[in-house]
């Protein structure tokens, strides 16, 4: 998996250099409000304000369209009620994403992305115990989002992450479970 890690970071940042008379460099965090969908049952809920930060380059490849390449730390998961005890359990699954965007640049500052993820689970908990061999180690997803960017290169974005793939790696079990989070961040494009 470093390896992969490695690979990955040396193309994206290796490809823009590349075209460096056209990159932006930038960092970003927000929150997420993250959760998991598929076979699930009435007591899972809505994780909300955690957090997600990492950083970003942009390169135009015209006037309207630009490719953002991202690597992100991103806390998820999601809450999960015991039907013996009523309390809740805070399941937290902390990722490495790698978001490929495509952008449209709908108007001067605002922009439409679009793009795959691929996700590398760092750690997984319930409350204070390990469940990391519970959840896969790859999550794949589709982000879909918009952006606004100011003149002086802060920006604000909003986006919402489909998880493809199912998650859950319980031994036995055929439960289908994939992420579903909304990002919101603040960043600022350093040139």
């Amino acid at each position: 998996m470093k390896k992969l890690l490695c690979i990955t970071a040396i193309t994206i940042f290796g490809f823009t250099n590349a075209q460096a008379q056209v990159v932006e460099f930038g960092a970003k965090i927000g929150a997420n409000f993250s959760s998991i969908y598929g076979d699930t049952n009435d007591n899972v809920e809505l994780i909300t304000s955690v957090i997600n930060f990492g950083v970003y380059s942009e390169f135009a490849l015209s006037e309207k369209l630009s490719f953002q390449p991202e690597i992100m730390y991103s806390i998820q998961g999601f809450s999960l009620t015991d039907d013996l005890t009523g309390t809740d359990n805070i399941v937290s699954l902390n990722y490495l994403n790698v978001p490929l965007m495509g952008k449209y640049h709908v108007t001067k500052g605002l922009s439409l992305e679009a793009g795959p993820q691929i996700g590398f689970l760092l750690s997984a908990k319930n409350e204070d115990i390990d469940v990391k061999d519970t959840f896969k180690s790859i999550d794949f997803g589709v982000n879909l989002g918009l952006e606004y960017k100011l003149e002086n290169g802060l920006n604000f974005g909003a986006r919402y992450n489909f998880g493809l793939l199912n998650i859950n790696d319980i031994e036995g079990s055929s439960d289908k479970f994939r992420n579903g989070v909304a990002q919101f961040t603040i960043g600022y494009s350093l040139f």
